[in-house]
């Protein structure tokens, strides 16, 4: 792989390529960056041409002040372009499942799948977003690390804590880079985002659905019924997962995101 970047109202946005074959983009979720897709990386640019970004302000990549859906969906849609990238598979973790679905909306002819990973297309609710405000006023009174530090444990699950110790611990060790603002930011763009149900009724390429059965961010039966919306879909749930199933079962998200993608 290697480190390319793009520059977007005057600030780098950097990303991960490599690879060849058909495209597939992997979009991380809030606070990751683009390392959490390291195991599907390795693995799948062996047969396909892998793009995996640093969301802007996260990581590597520069804050753009933009951070709503569409802004970095239109983001992608440059690094596409940059790459002479005529159509790709866009898979999204969380806040980049938020993204993919903005990407289906603005540009489907340039999607040859769609896949959200531990998402959702339902906006959020009055629950989410007060807790959402609460991390905000969290974040504003003491910083990004220290607010990273207290959400990062609870996308694992708690077997994943203890029976890959070492795999949760090096995770919490190299937490992304993430100011104050960009986090603030991200999450004042979560809650504004609408409901895009409809995107999974109206897109005509195969979609993927990625679940945790651990999962207490994006809760499996909460969103499960999702997956019989769309023409075309495929669904995995990572039995042993919380929210970060690319970290905790390496081997099954690589089988259901190559499963997926062979399909298409």
């Amino acid at each position: 792989m290697h480190r390319k970047s793009i520059t977007v109202e005057g600030k780098l946005i950097s990303y991960l390529a490599g690879g060849e074959g058909n495209a597939v983009v992997l979009l991380h979720g809030f606070g990751v960056d683009s390392s959490a897709w390291v195991e599907q990386i390795n693995y799948l640019q062996k047969s396909y041409r892998v793009i995996a970004p640093d969301l802007p302000g996260i990581g590597v990549s520069e804050f753009t002040g933009n951070v709503s859906m569409e802004g970095v969906a239109t983001i992608v849609k440059e690094i596409l372009e940059a790459e002479e990238i005529e159509q790709a598979a866009i898979i999204g973790h969380s806040l980049g499942g938020y993204i993919a679905l903005a990407f289906a909306e603005k540009y489907p002819e340039l999607l040859s799948g769609l896949g959200l990973f531990h998402s959702t297309a339902i906006a959020d609710n009055d629950e989410k977003k007060a807790t959402r405000q609460k991390g905000i006023e969290f974040t504003d009174k003491h910083g990004a690390a220290p607010f990273l530090e207290t959400t990062a444990p609870k996308m694992f699950a708690a077997s994943t804590k203890t029976d890959n110790k070492e795999r949760y611990e090096h995770f919490m060790s190299h937490l992304p880079e993430m100011s104050k603002e960009a986090i603030i930011s991200y999450y004042e763009a979560m809650m504004q985002r609408p409901d895009r149900v409809e995107i999974l009724r109206k897109v005509k390429v195969p979609v993927l659905f990625v679940y945790g059965k651990q999962d207490e961010i994006i809760p499996l039966d909460k969103t499960i019924e999702q997956a019989s919306i769309p023409s075309i879909s495929s669904v995995n749930i990572l039995k042993k997962s919380g929210h970060l199933g690319m970290i905790e079962e390496p081997q099954e998200a690589n089988k259901a995101i190559e499963d997926f993608l062979s399909d298409i």
